[in-house]
């Protein structure tokens, strides 16, 4: 027969690599056993009983005696029952998931005390006053965790009975009081749950272990969970350990310990310390605690024993250790040790810090850290003293202090920015129309929307800050003025700051601190610079260990030389993605786009591309020598004719209006007809992309004449230009092949008029579910795929990008639909699989295939390790991402090269 599962383990039994079944810290309060270190004896409940527990409702059937037997071993080791009458052994109940949750789930300390064993405890430790404060404690802690008494009545209650004693400071409780105090909160947990707390001490310990069991499931611990994207089905596991006191006079105490400081990654000591305490008092906040240096005058014996302790934890775990301990009448114990959190430039600076003490090697510093860190070092930041007004608090969209004058429009915004004036474009919601001023604004702040609208879409691909979705803002642009929720008015010109990592709205100038680390990236960091104690050059060092890593290429979202220049300085090895459609957004070029929409004949029609046609050929000979050498993916326009035209509710005022004048305006209404031709219900799945080729003889063509030709001439002038062109919205093979002859046509035209020989490849975008299935015909006609994976997720889940994240997308990140946004981080069970059905069936026509993606996703840090897994050639994203993608393309690579040695 198989043996039983095992449910409970000693302290003596495990060790640091069983976090999946003991919990984070029952693995390393085993380890830290296994060391030798002074750890109180005690046994962990695994993760699978919890499991069992959440899943049947019930513990599993052989866990009491389990938990029984390890009960019996620990009183035999400590030479004492638990809750005995004259000397009772006392234990505490604590939560311990595999990855940390501080403060979410449940904690219980002093299990064991009842109004029998509470005088024994005072009579063996000759201290009547610490005894009844424990046994408050327990009740309280009970009561409020186990048993579901509002806290507050019992913080009520405490501040009472300080009142009485015309004090502020628990310590000023004597025993009599502390007494009187239990009763008080013994006769909160009758009325309250209609049972009496209970004195049996098993009954505590039992309870308390459903409790914390329960506690994976509570509200904070699912929040949390959603927030760091730990998944939900790992379970807690228990650890009951035997208590020692810090609350036994100024002999005693608690604190906790870094082995370096968490915030900027220093060596040194850090840390807090409370005299005559339990652990909960020094994260609570209830005393002013001592800096862990002060603890050397209070008990140098411990103080060294500690810092020794410290050292060792660290050499073994090779990293920053986060230590709690509590000191009893002088004698140290260790109560927990962790991988300790820290800020992302701590990360980079320990990380480097560790590899040149020979503790790890640059492969393990690069698994350390994160893109998400990097981004957090990239944005600049408000200062951390400012003590500015906030006046509202929205979505965090995109990350970055910005500080501005306020103002209401794009035209405002252009013209204030070009006079020298910093703004802040504030919107109800953005529209394409905003463009120009979102690029000349500092940040972008909206009433409406959320992390996937409009605004935040385009402010992350420029790296602008944004807020979206301030609902608290009443936005009133035809007055030229918000009101905040509590009434008071901002007008036009009023200066606001707006913080993009906090989604924080603030009145007035907040003082901004620049990105050292973007000034790197910028190449305008002054030469040796030691900035913020060598962060910079960790950086430098890791992101150079990235790109030696690294399978996967970068490249970036550029529309224009500018961009293409910033893209190539923070490392791009090309253009991935260049979106035609924002080269015709100038006022000159829309009129343009007008006579084309407007020709009712082929002359009229060929004028209108005739016209258009240099305009494009400057905007690719500008890209073309930014990016010389590298390559540069075009991709053919794609928008709906309509967004070039003006809004149809303005024009029909328009004419309206003239025709009340009757002094009609011939142009405005051939506008209108236009605008009422191509109006459609949901433009996004209508007369688009490929289907624009088709339908509009020429455009295309145009198009890659432009190309072609900006490719000779640099040719010609000695430069080294590589376009590709991107056909978008390809849904079958048929409609690329059409457009391909078509290209194909003009490139020949092109190479024999100027006699340059054009190697242009001619590929499209995988943005439509049919062309995911159908990939392996499309490579037919395809020398190379780009996922369009922006698209693709609304057309796999039937989601509008602009309206559903802020109608729905709460409920569903609430009730665990999904984790994350799957526009912010690749779907794998969906999106995904389609990509990768692409990626096997287009190599499988076409084995020198290239491959890559241009979606949002491509500079997501999960998404990235999901398109190396499923070997796609390169990335795209807009430039301010591109050191997160190739620092996680690094990481990705490493990961794949681990798994394959396992």
């Amino acid at each position: 027969m198989p043996s039983q599962q095992k449910f409970v383990y000693s302290f003596t039994e495990g060790n640091k690599d069983l976090k999946d079944l003991l919990g984070g810290k029952g693995a390393n309060l085993a380890e830290m056993t296994n060391l030798g270190l002074p750890v109180p004896p005690g046994f962990t409940l695994t993760t699978e009983a919890c499991k069992v527990f959440l899943e049947t409702g019930s513990e599993p059937a052989s866990l009491h005696e389990e938990v029984s037997a390890h009960l019996d071993s620990l009183e035999r080791e400590m030479g004492k029952k638990l809750g005995q009458a004259d000397d009772p052994l006392l234990v505490s109940v604590r939560s311990g998931a595999k990855f940390s949750m501080p403060g979410m789930m449940d904690t219980v300390l002093n299990i064991g005390l009842s109004d029998a064993s509470v005088l024994g405890l005072a009579a063996q430790s000759g201290n009547e006053r610490f005894a009844w404060d424990s046994y408050r404690r327990l009740v309280q802690m009970f009561g409020k965790t186990v048993l579901g008494v509002e806290g507050e009545l019992f913080e009520e209650a405490l501040d009472e009975a300080k009142a009485a004693k015309g004090t502020t400071d628990d310590l000023d409780l004597d025993a009599s009081d502390l007494q009187v105090l239990v009763d008080t909160f013994k006769a909160i947990v009758l009325r309250e749950t209609g049972r009496d707390f209970p004195q049996d001490p098993r009954d505590q310990m039992d309870l308390a272990i459903h409790a914390v069991f329960h506690s994976w499931n509570g509200d904070r611990a699912r929040l949390y969970r959603r927030q760091e994207r730990i998944p939900n089905d790992l379970g807690t596991a228990v650890n009951v350990c035997s208590m020692v006191f810090g609350n036994l006079g100024e002999d005693s105490g608690t604190g906790v310990a870094f082995t370096r400081d968490p915030s900027t990654g220093a060596v040194g000591v850090y840390g807090d310390y409370l005299s005559n305490a339990q652990g909960e008092d020094v994260v609570a906040g209830i005393r002013n605690t001592l800096q862990l240096s002060e603890l050397e005058k209070l008990d140098k014996k411990s103080y060294d024993e500690l810092m020794a302790i410290m050292h060792k934890l660290e050499l073994h775990y090779r990293d920053l250790c986060d230590i709690e301990f509590t000191i009893e009448r002088g004698k140290l114990w260790m109560l927990q040790t962790r991988i300790g959190k820290r800020t992302a430039a701590a990360a980079f600076r320990i990380a480097v810090q560790l590899v040149d003490q020979g503790l790890i090697d640059l492969d393990e510093a690069l698994h350390r850290v994160t893109g998400g860190q990097l981004a957090q070092l990239m944005f600049p930041r408000f200062a951390p003293d400012a003590s500015s007004k906030r006046v509202a608090w929205g979505l965090a969209a995109s990350p970055g202090a910005a500080v501005g004058k306020v103002v209401f429009d794009s035209y405002t915004a252009v013209k204030w920015s070009r006079s020298g004036e910093k703004v802040i474009l504030v919107r109800r919601e953005t529209n394409p129309d905003d463009l120009d001023g979102m690029i000349a604004a500092e940040g972008i702040l909206t009433s409406r929307g959320g992390k996937t609208s409009h605004a935040a879409v385009v402010a992350r691909g420029m790296g602008k800050t944004c807020v979206c979705g301030a609902e608290e803002l009443e936005v009133d642009t035809k007055r030229r003025r918000f009101t905040t929720a509590d009434g008071q008015v901002v007008e036009e010109g009023d200066i606001v700051s707006i913080d993009g990592a906090t989604g924080k709205v603030y009145l007035g100038e907040v003082p901004v601190l620049p990105s050292p680390v973007v000034e790197y990236f910028e190449g305008t960091l002054h030469a040796g610079a030691d900035v913020q104690g060598g962060l910079v050059q960790a950086v430098h060092r890791l992101m150079s260990h990235a790109d030696v890593r690294r399978r996967l290429a970068v490249r970036a979202n550029a529309d224009n030389a500018e961009d293409g220049g910033r893209a190539r300085r923070y490392g791009a090895q090309g253009i991935g993605l260049c979106r035609t459609e924002h080269m015709f957004l100038g006022e000159e070029r829309r009129k343009e786009v007008e006579h084309l929409i407007l020709a009712d004949n082929d002359k009229d029609r060929e004028s209108a591309l005739g016209t258009l046609l240099p305009l494009q050929k400057g905007d690719f000979l500008e890209l073309f020598q930014a990016m010389d050498g590298l390559p540069v993916t075009v991709r053919l326009l794609d928008p709906p004719l309509h967004e070039f035209l003006p809004d149809i509710t303005e024009l029909s005022v328009r004419v309206a209006l003239a025709e009340a004048r009757k002094d009609p305006n011939e142009n405005d209404l051939r506008l209108l007809q236009a605008v009422h031709k191509l109006h459609e219900q949901n433009p996004m799945l209508g007369l688009r992309g490929v289907r624009l080729g088709l339908v509009i003889p020429g455009l295309f063509g145009m198009q890659v004449r432009a190309i072609a030709e900006a490719a000779a001439e640099r040719k010609l002038a000695g430069g080294d230009p590589r376009p590709e062109v991107m056909i978008p919205l390809v849904g079958t093979v048929q409609e690329l092949e059409i457009v391909r002859d078509e290209c194909e046509r003009v490139l020949a035209e092109v190479a024999s008029s100027t006699g340059v020989q054009l190697d242009i490849k001619l590929g499209t975008m995988i943005e439509l579910p049919r062309a995911a299935i159908t990939a392996g015909q499309i490579a037919e006609a395809a020398e190379f795929f780009s996922f369009g994976t922006n698209d693709l997720t609304q057309t796999v889940w039937g989601f509008s990008r602009d309206d559903v994240e802020a109608s729905f997308f709460t409920a569903y990140l609430e009730k665990g639909i999904f984790g994350v946004s799957p526009f912010e981080t690749i779907d794998r069970d969906g999106v995904g699989a389609l990509v990768k059905q692409a990626v096997v069936a287009g190599r499988a026509t076409r084995p020198d295939l290239k491959l890559g993606v241009c979606g949002e996703h491509g500079g997501d840090p999960d998404s990235v390790h999901f398109f190396h897994e499923v070997g796609l050639d390169y990335v795209s994203c807009s430039p301010f991402r591109i050191p997160v993608a190739r620092l996680e393309a690094g990481r990705a690579a490493l990961e794949t090269a681990g798994s394959d040695s396992r």
